[in-house]
């Protein structure tokens, strides 16, 4: 096992605890300087540990940009809101976006310029690897609506599904602030539901 002292000489750090500090210090590292200064000496650097006990764990730097930036929380999904109808959810997760997401999410499109020109990705690619395989939080409120008869499944597209946080991330990548309440409902009111709902006989 891997072992890296800490500032003091009578203290190691080793399994989970390093690895933790490890990828607090690649996040920070991203955040100080963007991808085009992330590099994996300065991450050990910054760790204060060296490149082969980084190596060991990740093989590239895009390997630990990802681990990075999965530690960082942004991969973590809050729990979902359970309004009883299907604009009431869509609306408390935008709103609840405006709160946790923006910031950061803003933060990482300019910080990872350059490693969507490296890797030919984009931001879509990152929310793919993010989500790790799990069913997406608007899929999962739109099929909470397919239930309750508020929605005609056989209206849904992918991207009509995700209409929504397409408009948001828009939004935020445009203005780099948070979405007005009135321009959330009117993206639910006049845009989305209009299109799930079921038609008029």
């Amino acid at each position: 096992m891997d072992l890296v002292e800490d500032a003091s000489p009578a203290r190691r750090r080793r399994g989970e605890e390093l690895e933790n500090a490890l990828l607090d210090a690649a996040w920070a590292e991203l955040l100080d300087g963007g991808y085009a200064s992330f590099t994996i000496d300065a991450v050990a650097h910054r760790a204060g540990t060296s490149r082969p006990v980084v190596y060991r764990r990740w093989a590239t730097k895009q390997e630990l940009l990802l681990a990075a930036i999965r530690h960082s929380g942004l991969a973590d999904r809050p729990p979902l809101p359970d309004t009883g109808t299907l604009r009431g959810d869509v609306i408390a997760m935008m709103l609840l976006a405006n709160e946790t997401r923006l910031a950061t999410a803003a933060l990482l499109s300019v910080r990872l310029g350059s490693y969507f020109e490296e890797t030919g990705t984009a931001l879509a690619d990152l929310r793919e690897v993010m989500l790790g395989g799990r069913v997406g939080a608007m899929e999962t409120v739109v099929a909470r609506g397919v239930e309750r008869g508020e929605v005609d499944p056989s209206r849904l597209t992918p991207r009509i599904v995700t209409l929504p946080f397409d408009l948001f991330r828009h939004h935020a990548l445009m203005t780099l602030k948070p979405m007005p309440l009135v321009d959330i409902e009117e993206i639910v009111d006049t845009i989305f539901l209009p299109l799930v709902r079921p038609l008029a006989p």
